[in-house]
Protein backbone atom coordinates (compact mmCIF):
# COMPACT_ATOMS: atom_id res chain seq x y z
CA UNK A 1 0.00 0.00 0.00
CA UNK A 2 1.38 3.48 -1.05
CA UNK A 3 -0.04 7.17 -0.17
CA UNK A 4 -0.56 9.72 -1.75
CA UNK A 5 0.12 12.06 0.58
CA UNK A 6 2.17 10.45 3.24
CA UNK A 7 3.36 13.28 4.97
CA UNK A 8 -0.25 13.69 6.28
CA UNK A 9 0.30 10.79 8.22
CA UNK A 10 2.04 12.57 10.95
CA UNK A 11 -1.13 13.06 12.20
CA UNK A 12 -1.55 10.29 13.49
CA UNK A 13 0.63 11.19 16.49
CA UNK A 14 -3.14 13.02 17.88
CA UNK A 15 -4.59 9.69 18.51
CA UNK A 16 -2.47 8.64 21.38
CA UNK A 17 -2.28 12.16 22.26
CA UNK A 18 -6.45 12.37 22.15
CA UNK A 19 -6.25 8.92 24.16
CA UNK A 20 -4.21 10.39 27.02
CA UNK A 21 -6.58 13.40 27.30
CA UNK A 22 -9.64 11.47 27.23
CA UNK A 23 -7.96 9.35 30.35
CA UNK A 24 -6.53 12.66 32.06
CA UNK A 25 -10.25 13.94 31.67
CA UNK A 26 -11.79 11.02 32.93
CA UNK A 27 -9.32 10.96 36.35
CA UNK A 28 -10.08 14.71 36.35
CA UNK A 29 -14.04 14.09 36.83
CA UNK A 30 -13.90 11.19 39.02
CA UNK A 31 -12.04 13.30 41.54
CA UNK A 32 -14.36 16.00 41.29
CA UNK A 33 -17.09 13.52 42.00
CA UNK A 34 -15.26 12.01 45.30
CA UNK A 35 -15.18 15.51 46.52
CA UNK A 36 -18.98 15.61 46.33
CA UNK A 37 -20.23 13.24 48.88
CA UNK A 38 -20.58 9.92 50.26
CA UNK A 39 -19.15 7.00 47.67
CA UNK A 40 -21.25 4.66 48.71
CA UNK A 41 -24.10 7.29 47.59
CA UNK A 42 -22.27 8.31 44.34
CA UNK A 43 -22.21 5.02 43.51
CA UNK A 44 -25.78 4.36 43.82
CA UNK A 45 -26.45 7.63 42.04
CA UNK A 46 -24.35 6.24 39.43
CA UNK A 47 -26.02 2.54 39.04
CA UNK A 48 -27.69 3.48 35.41
CA UNK A 49 -24.34 4.73 34.09
CA UNK A 50 -22.89 2.24 30.85
CA UNK A 51 -19.40 2.58 31.91
CA UNK A 52 -18.75 0.18 29.37
CA UNK A 53 -20.29 1.82 27.08
CA UNK A 54 -18.85 4.72 27.56
CA UNK A 55 -15.27 2.99 27.00
CA UNK A 56 -16.55 1.32 23.85
CA UNK A 57 -17.70 5.43 22.11
CA UNK A 58 -14.40 6.75 23.14
CA UNK A 59 -12.63 3.26 21.42
CA UNK A 60 -14.80 4.22 18.22
CA UNK A 61 -13.76 7.83 18.74
CA UNK A 62 -9.88 6.84 18.53
CA UNK A 63 -10.82 4.67 15.99
CA UNK A 64 -12.49 6.79 13.76
CA UNK A 65 -9.95 9.86 13.99
CA UNK A 66 -7.24 7.17 13.17
CA UNK A 67 -9.34 6.43 9.42
CA UNK A 68 -10.31 9.95 8.74
CA UNK A 69 -6.18 10.34 9.23
CA UNK A 70 -5.54 7.48 6.61
CA UNK A 71 -7.82 8.44 4.10
CA UNK A 72 -6.98 11.98 3.93
CA UNK A 73 -3.09 10.56 3.19
CA UNK A 74 -5.17 8.99 0.35
CA UNK A 75 -4.44 4.94 0.52
CA UNK A 76 -3.76 3.62 -2.98
CA UNK A 77 -3.26 -0.25 -3.81
CA UNK A 78 -3.33 -2.15 -7.29
CA UNK A 79 -3.23 -0.32 -10.53
CA UNK A 80 -5.39 0.28 -13.65
CA UNK A 81 -4.28 0.67 -17.41
CA UNK A 82 -6.02 3.86 -18.73
CA UNK A 83 -5.51 5.01 -22.33
CA UNK A 84 -4.73 8.97 -22.32
CA UNK A 85 -5.14 10.79 -25.33
CA UNK A 86 -3.09 14.08 -25.38
CA UNK A 87 -3.66 17.36 -27.07
CA UNK A 88 -1.67 20.42 -27.34
CA UNK A 89 0.88 22.30 -28.98
CA UNK A 90 4.59 21.24 -30.49
CA UNK A 91 7.33 24.05 -29.31
CA UNK A 92 10.66 23.82 -29.45
CA UNK A 93 13.38 26.32 -27.37
CA UNK A 94 16.47 27.20 -29.22
CA UNK A 95 18.83 28.20 -26.85
CA UNK A 96 22.08 29.99 -27.05
CA UNK A 97 24.60 28.64 -24.81
CA UNK A 98 27.53 30.83 -26.22
CA UNK A 99 30.05 32.21 -24.12
CA UNK A 100 28.40 35.86 -24.14
CA UNK A 101 25.47 34.06 -21.94
CA UNK A 102 27.77 33.89 -19.07
CA UNK A 103 27.64 37.90 -19.08
CA UNK A 104 25.90 39.08 -16.01
CA UNK A 105 23.81 41.85 -16.79
CA UNK A 106 21.28 40.11 -16.09
CA UNK A 107 21.47 38.14 -12.86
CA UNK A 108 22.55 35.35 -11.77
CA UNK A 109 23.81 35.59 -15.78
CA UNK A 110 21.87 35.35 -19.19
CA UNK A 111 22.54 31.64 -19.57
CA UNK A 112 21.33 30.29 -15.87
CA UNK A 113 18.05 33.06 -16.35
CA UNK A 114 17.13 31.27 -19.59
CA UNK A 115 17.52 27.87 -18.20
CA UNK A 116 15.14 29.14 -15.52
CA UNK A 117 12.32 30.05 -17.68
CA UNK A 118 12.66 27.22 -19.93
CA UNK A 119 12.16 25.26 -16.36
CA UNK A 120 8.96 27.45 -15.59
CA UNK A 121 7.63 26.93 -19.11
CA UNK A 122 7.63 23.41 -18.78
CA UNK A 123 5.70 23.53 -15.80
CA UNK A 124 3.17 25.96 -17.30
CA UNK A 125 2.53 23.71 -20.12
CA UNK A 126 -0.35 21.55 -19.96
CA UNK A 127 0.02 18.86 -22.08
CA UNK A 128 1.36 20.39 -24.97
CA UNK A 129 4.80 18.74 -26.33
CA UNK A 130 7.75 20.67 -25.65
CA UNK A 131 11.92 19.88 -27.42
CA UNK A 132 15.17 21.73 -26.96
CA UNK A 133 18.32 22.94 -29.68
CA UNK A 134 21.51 24.30 -28.15
CA UNK A 135 23.54 26.43 -30.83
CA UNK A 136 26.32 28.77 -29.87
CA UNK A 137 28.61 28.41 -33.41
CA UNK A 138 26.64 24.96 -33.99
CA UNK A 139 23.23 24.11 -33.29
CA UNK A 140 21.70 20.61 -32.22
CA UNK A 141 18.85 18.93 -30.58
CA UNK A 142 19.86 18.49 -27.09
CA UNK A 143 15.66 17.12 -26.19
CA UNK A 144 13.59 16.24 -29.14
CA UNK A 145 9.89 17.03 -28.21
CA UNK A 146 8.22 15.24 -25.63
CA UNK A 147 5.63 15.75 -23.07
CA UNK A 148 8.13 14.15 -20.78
CA UNK A 149 9.13 17.05 -18.89
CA UNK A 150 11.48 15.67 -16.25
CA UNK A 151 13.43 13.84 -18.86
CA UNK A 152 13.59 16.97 -20.64
CA UNK A 153 14.52 19.22 -17.38
CA UNK A 154 17.30 16.92 -16.26
CA UNK A 155 18.95 16.95 -19.84
CA UNK A 156 18.96 21.58 -19.42
CA UNK A 157 22.00 20.49 -16.90
CA UNK A 158 24.26 19.56 -19.26
CA UNK A 159 23.39 23.62 -21.46
CA UNK A 160 26.56 25.29 -21.18
CA UNK A 161 29.10 26.67 -23.52
CA UNK A 162 31.34 23.70 -22.92
CA UNK A 163 28.59 21.44 -25.36
CA UNK A 164 29.61 22.93 -28.61
CA UNK A 165 33.28 23.49 -29.01
CA UNK A 166 33.26 25.45 -32.16
CA UNK A 167 32.15 29.21 -30.67
CA UNK A 168 30.31 32.08 -32.05
CA UNK A 169 26.81 32.52 -32.55
CA UNK A 170 24.90 30.70 -35.47
CA UNK A 171 21.08 31.78 -34.61
CA UNK A 172 20.38 31.19 -38.30
CA UNK A 173 21.63 27.78 -37.99
CA UNK A 174 19.69 27.35 -35.05
CA UNK A 175 16.60 28.47 -36.12
CA UNK A 176 16.41 25.48 -39.09
CA UNK A 177 17.55 23.23 -37.11
CA UNK A 178 14.85 23.27 -34.45
CA UNK A 179 12.34 24.19 -37.22
CA UNK A 180 13.37 20.56 -38.52
CA UNK A 181 12.57 18.50 -35.12
CA UNK A 182 8.76 19.91 -35.49
CA UNK A 183 6.72 16.58 -36.79
CA UNK A 184 5.46 17.77 -40.20
CA UNK A 185 2.63 15.01 -39.72
CA UNK A 186 0.69 16.89 -37.03
CA UNK A 187 -1.98 19.66 -37.00
CA UNK A 188 -1.23 21.18 -34.21
CA UNK A 189 0.57 24.99 -34.32
CA UNK A 190 4.51 24.97 -33.92
CA UNK A 191 6.24 27.40 -31.95
CA UNK A 192 9.82 28.28 -31.91
CA UNK A 193 11.22 29.98 -29.01
CA UNK A 194 14.62 31.95 -29.30
CA UNK A 195 16.67 32.46 -25.89
CA UNK A 196 19.75 34.25 -26.91
CA UNK A 197 21.29 37.85 -27.23
CA UNK A 198 21.18 38.39 -30.37
CA UNK A 199 25.02 38.57 -31.07
CA UNK A 200 25.20 36.66 -34.63
CA UNK A 201 27.71 37.92 -37.20
CA UNK A 202 28.35 34.53 -38.89
CA UNK A 203 24.20 34.02 -40.41
CA UNK A 204 21.54 35.60 -41.49
CA UNK A 205 18.74 34.44 -38.81
CA UNK A 206 15.83 37.00 -40.08
CA UNK A 207 16.24 35.08 -43.45
CA UNK A 208 15.97 31.55 -41.61
CA UNK A 209 13.23 32.86 -39.45
CA UNK A 210 11.28 33.97 -43.33
CA UNK A 211 11.60 30.25 -44.49
CA UNK A 212 10.82 28.56 -40.68
CA UNK A 213 7.42 31.43 -41.13
CA UNK A 214 6.55 29.62 -44.90
CA UNK A 215 7.09 26.43 -43.18
CA UNK A 216 4.15 27.34 -40.91
CA UNK A 217 6.20 27.75 -37.55
CA UNK A 218 5.59 30.84 -35.25
CA UNK A 219 8.43 32.07 -33.77
CA UNK A 220 8.96 34.21 -30.10
CA UNK A 221 12.41 35.64 -29.57
CA UNK A 222 13.24 36.32 -26.19
CA UNK A 223 16.46 38.81 -25.20
CA UNK A 224 18.66 38.72 -22.73
CA UNK A 225 20.68 41.33 -21.81
CA UNK A 226 21.51 44.78 -22.08
CA UNK A 227 22.35 47.68 -24.56
CA UNK A 228 25.41 48.72 -22.70
CA UNK A 229 26.39 45.24 -22.12
CA UNK A 230 29.33 43.60 -19.85
CA UNK A 231 32.46 42.12 -20.45
CA UNK A 232 32.48 38.75 -21.46
CA UNK A 233 33.56 36.17 -18.74
CA UNK A 234 36.30 33.58 -19.56
CA UNK A 235 36.44 29.91 -17.83
CA UNK A 236 38.38 27.29 -17.69
CA UNK A 237 37.33 23.41 -18.66
CA UNK A 238 35.68 23.13 -15.35
CA UNK A 239 33.15 26.00 -15.82
CA UNK A 240 35.36 28.40 -13.14
CA UNK A 241 35.28 32.09 -14.01
CA UNK A 242 39.28 32.62 -14.27
CA UNK A 243 38.83 36.42 -16.24
CA UNK A 244 37.93 38.24 -19.14
CA UNK A 245 38.13 37.99 -22.96
CA UNK A 246 39.87 40.24 -25.13
CA UNK A 247 40.55 41.38 -28.18
CA UNK A 248 43.59 41.77 -30.01
CA UNK A 249 44.02 45.04 -28.64
CA UNK A 250 43.64 43.64 -25.26
CA UNK A 251 40.86 45.32 -24.21
CA UNK A 252 37.82 43.38 -23.04
CA UNK A 253 35.37 42.27 -25.27
CA UNK A 254 32.21 43.67 -24.24
CA UNK A 255 28.67 41.75 -25.46
CA UNK A 256 25.83 43.92 -25.91
CA UNK A 257 22.28 42.50 -26.88
CA UNK A 258 21.19 42.84 -30.40
CA UNK A 259 17.76 43.91 -29.62
CA UNK A 260 16.72 45.06 -33.37
CA UNK A 261 17.57 41.40 -34.55
CA UNK A 262 15.46 39.76 -32.35
CA UNK A 263 12.39 42.06 -32.38
CA UNK A 264 12.94 41.44 -36.77
CA UNK A 265 13.19 37.31 -36.49
CA UNK A 266 9.74 37.56 -34.46
CA UNK A 267 8.48 40.11 -36.74
CA UNK A 268 9.17 37.87 -39.79
CA UNK A 269 8.10 34.49 -37.62
CA UNK A 270 4.67 36.19 -37.02
CA UNK A 271 5.29 36.14 -33.01
CA UNK A 272 6.77 38.58 -30.21
CA UNK A 273 9.73 39.95 -29.19
CA UNK A 274 10.06 39.88 -25.15
CA UNK A 275 12.86 41.33 -23.13
CA UNK A 276 13.31 39.46 -19.97
CA UNK A 277 13.44 40.73 -16.84
CA UNK A 278 14.21 39.75 -13.23
CA UNK A 279 10.41 39.55 -12.07
CA UNK A 280 9.64 36.96 -15.72
CA UNK A 281 6.73 38.77 -16.39
CA UNK A 282 7.88 38.09 -20.28
CA UNK A 283 6.80 34.07 -19.68
CA UNK A 284 3.46 34.99 -18.80
CA UNK A 285 2.81 37.09 -21.25
CA UNK A 286 4.33 34.68 -24.07
CA UNK A 287 2.08 31.59 -22.33
CA UNK A 288 -1.26 34.67 -22.66
CA UNK A 289 0.29 34.67 -26.47
CA UNK A 290 0.41 31.13 -27.58
CA UNK A 291 -2.47 29.88 -25.31
CA UNK A 292 -5.16 30.26 -27.77
CA UNK A 293 -3.26 28.63 -30.41
CA UNK A 294 -4.36 25.36 -32.50
CA UNK A 295 -3.23 22.26 -30.65
CA UNK A 296 -4.42 18.74 -32.02
CA UNK A 297 -4.11 15.29 -30.08
CA UNK A 298 -0.37 14.86 -29.79
CA UNK A 299 -0.57 10.89 -28.91
CA UNK A 300 -2.43 8.32 -27.35
CA UNK A 301 -0.39 6.80 -24.69
CA UNK A 302 -1.35 4.04 -21.86
CA UNK A 303 -0.97 5.48 -18.31
CA UNK A 304 -0.72 3.18 -15.35
CA UNK A 305 -2.49 4.59 -12.20
CA UNK A 306 -2.76 3.66 -8.79
CA UNK A 307 -6.48 2.53 -7.71
CA UNK A 308 -7.78 4.64 -4.70
CA UNK A 309 -9.25 3.21 -1.54
CA UNK A 310 -9.69 6.35 1.02
CA UNK A 311 -13.25 5.34 0.35
CA UNK A 312 -13.17 2.75 2.25
CA UNK A 313 -11.06 4.27 5.31
CA UNK A 314 -13.55 7.02 5.12
CA UNK A 315 -16.84 4.89 4.97
CA UNK A 316 -15.40 3.29 8.17
CA UNK A 317 -14.87 6.04 9.64
CA UNK A 318 -18.16 6.84 9.28
CA UNK A 319 -19.49 3.48 10.59
CA UNK A 320 -17.30 4.30 13.86
CA UNK A 321 -18.76 7.45 14.48
CA UNK A 322 -22.20 6.07 13.78
CA UNK A 323 -22.20 3.30 16.11
CA UNK A 324 -20.72 5.54 18.63
CA UNK A 325 -23.69 7.69 18.50
CA UNK A 326 -26.34 4.56 19.01
CA UNK A 327 -24.24 3.53 22.51
CA UNK A 328 -26.84 4.46 25.18
CA UNK A 329 -25.05 6.61 27.68
CA UNK A 330 -26.97 4.88 30.52
CA UNK A 331 -28.80 1.46 31.17
CA UNK A 332 -32.63 0.92 32.75
CA UNK A 333 -31.57 -1.78 35.63
CA UNK A 334 -34.52 -3.20 37.37
CA UNK A 335 -34.90 -1.85 41.24
CA UNK A 336 -36.07 -4.06 44.02
CA UNK A 337 -39.63 -2.90 45.14
CA UNK A 338 -39.71 -0.52 47.83
CA UNK A 339 -42.04 -0.55 50.88
CA UNK A 340 -44.03 2.26 50.77
CA UNK A 341 -45.03 3.68 53.74
CA UNK A 342 -48.58 4.40 54.34
CA UNK A 343 -49.75 6.36 56.92
CA UNK A 344 -51.89 4.54 59.91
CA UNK A 345 -55.24 5.55 59.97
CA UNK A 346 -56.27 7.71 62.97
CA UNK A 347 -57.15 5.66 65.53
CA UNK A 348 -60.31 6.25 67.35
CA UNK A 349 -60.91 6.69 71.45
CA UNK A 350 -62.81 4.18 73.66
CA UNK A 351 -65.92 6.14 74.78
Amino acid sequence: MSFEHPSYLAALLLVPLAALFVYWADKQRQRALARLGNPSLLARLSESVNWRGRKWRTALWLAALTLLIISIARPQWGSETQSVDQEGLQVMVALDVSQSMLVEDVKPNRLARAKLEIQDLMQKLNGDEIGVALFSGASFVQVPLTSDYMTALSYMENAQPGVISRPGTVIGDAIRTATKAFDEKLASQKVLVVMTDGEDVETDPVAAAQEAADQGVLIYTIGFGTPDGEPVPETDQTGRVIGFKKDASGNPVISRMDEATLQKIAQVGGGKYFQATAAGTELDSLLTEIDGLQKAELQSRLAVRRIERYQLFLALALLALIAAELIPDRIERKSPVSATLVPSPRGKGIG
